[in-house]
């Protein structure tokens, strides 16, 4: 089995950090796909270099458009989650990737919306051919149990305000 590379923690930088390997992946002509869970909006960076990085890269956005917050989850964001779980494991069949990133699927269980043990059995599914990544805060045990590499990232100085850069946060 490949490995496992899981990035949690309250500061930001989870999802570049995976998004990172993805690019190294890409320099190599490896084959990336990144699910998304919990997400939907096309504007950010990520998903816009789809088509520069074609044929070997891929992303898919699971999530509720207009979703924001913990708050107002519904079973329509269960469904999209269950479903971005499904989709990755005919992604591995289909496509063969070196690198799956699953993008807030951390997120994802801790909300409920998946069950740990879903998450854990399609993680036993993994070939020796495929890294995966999981992000997203809030990691259960189990995953950082089942995880080859843990990186905890931790937010230590920022301003005050939000700051939302194009190019840079999105």
């Amino acid at each position: 089995m490949g490995h496992i590379y899981l990035y949690t923690g309250t500061g930001g930088g989870k999802t570049t950090n995976a998004l990172g390997l993805a690019l190294r992946s890409v320099g190599h002509k490896k084959k990336v796909v990144i699910i998304q869970f919990m997400k939907w909006w096309r504007k950010t960076g990520e998903y816009k270099v789809r088509k520069l990085l074609a044929p070997y890269y891929e992303i898919y956005l699971f999530g509720r458009r207009g979703w924001r917050g913990l708050s107002n989850l519904n079973e329509r964001d269960k469904r999209l989650a269950k479903k971005a779980l499904k989709f990755a494991e005919k992604i591995l069949k289909e496509k063969k990737p070196h690198l799956l990133v699953l993008d807030e699927i951390n997120l994802a269980v801790h909300c409920g919306l998946l069950d740990v043990q879903e998450v854990l059995k399609f993680l036993d599914k993994i070939p020796k051919r495929t890294d995966v990544v999981l992000t997203g805060r809030y990691a259960p045990k189990e995953l950082m149990d089942r995880a080859d590499f843990v990186i905890e990232v931790v937010d230590v100085k920022h301003p005050p305000e939000t700051v939302t850069k194009k190019g840079i946060q999105y």
